[in-house]
């Protein structure tokens, strides 16, 4: 993610929170108070996003001083110090919320995402994400995954080509989508077809996908698919995948599962701010 980005995101942040100041701290707080406060994890879980909190604080307040404890892609346990927060108190008031919205959510996601890579270690298969992401959050949701241990899909619909249902809908059939793909970025974009069918997998790799998905399919046709493809092409699974399904699909010999539950589905973890 760009620098430029992320400090957008965050200057939209703080003014959305505090469009004209934080009337209670500024009410409440003497202006030469100093504090001392700490992120503290209140469960166990991976980390995501101290770097982002960081500069939260830096953005509005330069005197204060971050240190972080964990680094992003640590485990943390339940009680553990993340962060180590000095400065002015009405700057570490200002900024304890948003600090913790970013961290919380991030950390989620890395979480949820590690749970799947875990399952995935024993075999050779690879867990993408999804475009199923917050409305302007993408770049930090797939950061996320990827210190879970997951690998990102494409990031948004200029970077690759992939013909879902509605696109064949609206063009009549696989061969002419990829044919019309092609003629129209040659080979310097890859080209991924959604397929629900045996049928339709044959298909596309006939036709040069470079990619196919194989989307909602049964066990037994993902076996098929498998076996038809015989490694020419990479293939993706998705649909419904859960914790509890995602060994069995592995073990077919798939490359890809794409999950849309790591950042749609995710819990915010409980992380606080303590002061010292």
């Amino acid at each position: 993610m760009s620098l430029k980005n992320l400090d957008e995101i965050i200057e939209a942040a703080l003014e959305e929170d505090m469009p004209e100041g934080d009337v209670t701290s500024e009410s409440l707080i003497d202006p030469d108070s100093v504090s001392e406060a700490f992120l503290v994890a209140k469960e166990k879980g991976v980390l995501a996003g101290i770097e982002i909190a960081e500069w939260v604080f830096q953005k509005i307040d330069p005197n204060v001083k971050f240190e972080a404890l964990k680094q992003d892609g640590d485990d943390f346990e339940n009680q553990d110090r993340l962060g180590q927060i000095k400065g002015p108190s009405r700057s570490l008031l200002n900024g304890e919320r948003l600090a913790l919205n970013f961290i919380q959510r991030l950390s989620g996601i890395a979480t949820l995402t590690k749970k799947y890579t875990d399952i995935l270690k024993q075999t050779k298969t690879k867990l993408l994400d999804t475009r199923k992401t917050t409305p302007c959050m993408r770049m930090l949701e797939k950061y996320a995954v990827r210190m879970g241990g997951g690998v990102n899909h494409r990031l948004n619909l200029s970077e690759m080509i992939l013909i879902k249902d509605n696109h064949l809908h609206l063009v009549g059939s696989i061969k002419e989508a990829i044919q019309r793909a092609r003629k129209a970025v040659g080979e310097k974009i890859k080209i991924e077809v959604e397929t629900t069918s045996l049928d339709e997998v044959k298909e596309a790799l006939k036709y040069g996908a470079d990619i196919i998905m194989l989307d909602n399919m049964s066990p037994e046709d993902i076996s098929r698919a498998v076996k038809a493809v015989d490694g020419r092409v990479p293939l993706e699974v998705s649909g419904n995948i859960t914790l509890s399904k995602l060994k069995e699909v592995a073990e077919l010999g798939v490359d890809f599962i794409s999950a849309g539950s790591l950042t749609h589905s995710f819990r915010s973890l409980d992380i606080s701010m303590d002061f010292k």
